[in-house]
C-alpha cells in the first residue's frame, strides 16, 4: 500500500521535497548567464548598453562641402548642431585689404544634411582674425559671442536653428537657483563684472541661460577657492564638474553636483606631493579636467612637471573614481621620460578600465584604468565635451564622436576651400 507523502517518515519528505524542487528549477530555469565581473557605471544604475548615455553616438551629417573652414562647432544630443564658419583671404603686401567672411551652418534633427543659414556677425577687415564664441544651448538654440571687429562685445542669441538672431546684453542677469537643461557652465567675475579671470580677484560659477542667452550666477557655490573653473557641459551620468583649489591646503580639489547645482559635493584629489602648492588668493591656474566614463571618473591635473623637456599643456597627474568622485586613485604620474605628459582636450574613458590620452605628439592607450599607457599608431587629437559625446578633431575638417570611448562615428565639416577662400 502507497504511504501517503504526508505520512512518510521525515527523512523521505525531505528528499521528496528536494527532488520536486531540483525538478522545477530544470524546467523553468534560463541558460546559465555567463560570468560579468564589470563594475556598475560610475553615477550607478544599470550597466550600459548598445543605447542610452554610453551607448552608440548619433550620427552626424557631412557637411564636407560647407565653404570655407570652422572656427567654432557644437553639437546636441539629438544628433543636431552649429557651426561657424570662416572664408578669409589675406594680402601680405597690404594686410588692411584683408578681410574674414562668418556665416552660420545649422544641422537640424534628423537631418541629412547642413544648412548654411543666416548670421549676425560682420564681415571682419583688415588683420581682425575670426575670435567670435559659438555656443550651443540645445536643439536649434544657440548663443554668438563677438570678440573682436566692429562690434566689439556683441552677443546674438537665437531659438530657432538660425533662422533669426537677436541682440542679448552680455552683462549678467541675477542669480538662478540650478542649472537648466541644455544650459552651459561657466564663469563670471565676481569683483570686477565683465573683467577676464587674469585680471579677476574672484570668480563665481554662472549659467548661460538656455531661454534667452543670457548669464545668471549660480546660487549655490562650491567651496573651490576664488577661481573655480567648471567642465561646460554636463556629464552622461547627469552630473556637473568644477575644479579648483581646496582653501585650507591651496591643493587641487574638484566639487560635483548631482542635483542640477543646487547642491555640490568636494573632494581633495591625490595630487603628486613634489611641486609647488597655489595660494588660494592667486590667479586662476592650470584646470583639472574632469570626464565621466561608463565605469569611473577620471580627473586629469595639469601642470608641470619637474625634469624633463618642456611640453605643451602638460599633464601632471591622472585621478581616477570608482565611485562617482566620494574617492580619488591617482594612477599616472609622468616622470621626465615617460609618456604621455601632456594631454590635449580631455581623456577619453571607456569600460574595463580603457582610457586614452591624446598628448601633443600622439596618442596613449591604457587598459589598467591609467597605471600603464602603450602608445597609439593614430597621433593626437584634441577632445572635448559636447552633449552628443566626446569629440575628437582629427583635422581641420574630419571629427569622430564617441559616447563609450570604443564606437565612434565619422564625419566631415568644410573640408574645401570656396573660390580661393581659404584658412589664413
Amino acid at each position: 500500500m502507497r504511504v501517503p507523502a504526508s505520512r512518510a517518515p521525515a527523512p523521505l519528505r525531505a528528499l521528496v521535497a528536494l527532488l520536486l524542487a531540483w525538478l522545477l528549477a530544470a524546467c523553468t530555469a534560463g541558460p546559465e548567464p555567463a560570468p560579468d565581473d564589470r563594475p556598475t557605471p560610475a553615477g550607478g544604475g544599470e550597466r550600459p548598453s548598445g543605447t542610452g548615455a554610453f551607448g552608440d553616438p548619433p550620427d552626424i551629417a557631412d557637411g564636407a562641402g560647407l565653404p570655407g573652414w570652422v572656427a567654432d562647432l557644437g553639437l546636441t544630443a539629438d544628433g543636431g548642431g552649429f557651426a561657424l564658419l570662416a572664408e578669409c583671404v589675406g594680402d601680405t603686401a597690404r594686410p588692411e585689404n584683408g578681410f574674414c567672411r562668418q556665416r552660420v551652418a545649422v544641422l537640424d534633427r534628423g537631418a541629412d544634411h547642413w544648412e548654411l543659414r543666416g548670421s549676425p556677425l560682420p564681415e571682419l577687415r583688415g588683420t581682425d582674425g575670426v575670435s567670435a564664441v559659438l555656443s550651443v544651448l540645445g536643439p536649434g538654440r544657440a548663443l554668438i559671442e563677438d570678440g573682436l571687429g566692429e562690434r566689439t562685445g556683441r552677443n546674438w542669441f537665437t531659438a530657432d536653428g538660425g533662422r533669426h538672431w537677436r541682440p542679448v546684453d552680455p552683462r549678467t542677469a541675477g542669480r538662478t537657483p540650478e542649472i537648466p537643461k541644455g544650459a552651459l557652465l561657466t564663469t563670471e567675475c565676481a569683483t570686477d563684472p565683465g573683467a577676464p579671470p587674469e585680471r579677476c580677484a574672484r570668480e563665481l560659477l554662472a549659467v548661460v541661460s538656455p531661454s534667452d542667452g543670457r548669464r545668471r550666477t549660480l546660487v549655490r557655490q562650491p567651496l573651490l577657492g576664488a577661481h573655480p573653473q567648471p567642465m561646460a557641459v554636463v556629464e552622461p551620468d547627469g552630473s556637473w564638474w568644477a575644479s579648483g583649489t581646496d582653501p585650507l591646503t591651496g591643493g587641487p580639489a574638484v566639487a560635483v553636483s548631482r542635483d542640477a547645482g543646487r547642491g555640490w559635493t568636494v573632494s581633495r584629489l591625490p595630487s603628486p606631493a613634489h611641486g609647488p602648492g597655489r595660494d588660494p588668493a592667486d590667479g586662476p591656474g592650470r584646470p583639472t579636467r574632469i570626464v565621466v566614463g561608463p565605469d569611473a571618473v577620471y580627473a586629469a591635473e595639469t601642470g608641470e612637471q619637474a625634469g624633463g623637456e618642456p611640453v605643451k599643456n602638460p599633464l601632471r597627474a591622472l585621478h581616477r573614481s570608482r565611485d562617482g568622485g566620494r574617492t580619488w586613485q591617482r594612477t599616472w604620474t609622468p616622470g621626465p621620460e615617460d609618456e604621455p605628459r601632456s594631454l590635449e582636450g580631455l581623456p577619453v574613458p571607456g569600460p574595463g578600465g580603457r582610457v586614452e590620452i591624446a598628448a601633443q605628439w600622439s596618442g596613449h592607450r591604457s587598459l589598467d584604468g591609467g597605471r600603464t599607457f602603450r602608445e597609439l599608431d593614430d597621433g593626437s587629437a584634441y577632445v572635448r565635451r559636447t552633449p552628443a559625446g566626446l569629440l575628437r578633431e582629427r583635422s581641420r575638417c574630419r571629427y569622430e564622436l564617441t559616447r563609450d570611448g570604443v564606437r565612434w562615428t565619422e564625419f566631415s565639416l568644410a573640408c574645401g576651400d570656396d573660390a580661393g577662400l581659404g584658412r589664413p
